[in-house]
């Protein structure tokens, strides 16, 4: 579970005021005009590569009552000191902020921001039409992600019941809905929260499509994430898939994971995905897409273990059937992440 480490609070709240003269040259008439920008932020002297919680209050007499602090986003320090910028500030609103070095939620990732290209080329090997078009992603935050499937001794300890058909407690729990799998969220962030494990408004939740498929990739851009495997000669110690599989799924973790440290995103089971299907992708450049507002179908990821090959690629992405279906071809894994300041 997730830990926020309170001996390595920092606290401060920065205003910073620039300005620069713009107008006529000297000797004119008309006063210069300045050009004035007001942002806030927090300087943060920590552990280079620890990641931090940026917490904001807004009412400085309430800065001891945990329920009042709210996260931002996260933050992996890149140097020390660092200047952090509240790029969602209102102009209204006085923010006061701190940040909170997290050790790592058991079991999960840290998964920086960045940038990727989601979907297949066109000239990809076993590509599918609604694969694309190819769409430049911007992840904008920083995200905690499972580094395998949430399992069936996970699931039965949180929610009590173990609904898969497999029974094993470190095989990845199946047979659960979309709805299982955000019900499964929506208890744990509640405990969470109780405990003082996250910020009062941090959530788990399903990765949006977009996440699921940058933290597949973790950096690359071939078919799979150790490489293209043009003849899937190296698919078997990545993958549990219907060539290994003897069609049944297997205890997470058992395979090599990808460059950032996640297990299973190529096979074992399909990973129920937060957005609504669409049958193409958004084209152009998209910051943080999340799929369309409805939908009849959610989107499933990953592969199972009786996927061919080509299904087990990172931009593979399927149509699941109704949010309600149960599968032992189905599970999850989960996101912790700020909600709403």
């Amino acid at each position: 579970m997730g830990t926020r480490l309170p001996t390595s609070v920092l606290f401060a709240s920065v205003f910073c005021l620039t300005g620069a003269a713009i107008g006529p040259a000297i000797g004119a008439q008309t006063p210069p005009v300045l050009d004035v920008q007001l942002f806030a932020g927090l300087t943060v002297t920590g552990t280079v590569g620890a990641v931090y919680s940026i917490d904001c209050v807004t009412d400085l007499a309430r800065t001891n009552d945990a329920s009042a602090w709210r996260c931002i986003e996260y933050v992996q320090l890149p140097a020390t000191p660092c200047l952090w910028i509240d790029k969602s500030a209102p102009a209204t609103e006085r923010r006061f902020y701190r940040a909170v070095e997290m050790a790592a939620p058991a079991g999960m990732v840290f998964v920086p921001p960045g940038t990727f290209r989601m979907g297949s080329a066109t000239n990809e090997v076993g590509r599918l039409t609604w694969e694309g078009p190819q769409t430049a992603v911007i992840i904008s935050r920083g995200f905690w992600l499972g580094q395998h499937e949430v399992t069936q001794w996970e699931y039965q300890s949180l929610i009590g019941t173990n609904p898969s058909a497999q029974w094993h407690a470190q095989r990845p729990v199946e047979q659960v809905s979309w709805h299982d799998a955000t019900n499964y969220c929506a208890v744990r962030t509640e405990q969470e929260r109780a405990a003082g494990r996250i910020a009062a408004n941090s959530v788990y939740r399903l990765p949006t499509e977009a996440e699921w498929e940058y933290a597949c990739r973790a950096g690359t851009s071939t078919r799979f994430s150790y490489g293209e495997d043009p003849d899937y000669a190296k698919l078997t110690e990545y993958a549990w898939y219907y060539a290994n599989s003897y069609q049944y799924e297997h205890p997470v973790e058992q395979k090599l994971p990808n460059p950032w440290g996640l297990y299973d995103m190529h096979g074992n089971v399909w990973e129920w995905c937060q957005d609504w299907w669409s049958d193409r992708l958004p084209g152009s450049v998209a910051l943080d897409p999340q799929g369309p507002p409805t939908g009849l179908f959610r989107v499933i990821r990953g592969g199972f273990y009786f996927s061919e090959p080509p299904q087990c690629r990172s931009a593979y992405r399927l149509m699941s059937p109704l949010p309600t279906t149960k599968s032992p071809e189905l599970g999850f894994r989960v996101v912790l992440a700020p909600g709403q300041p």
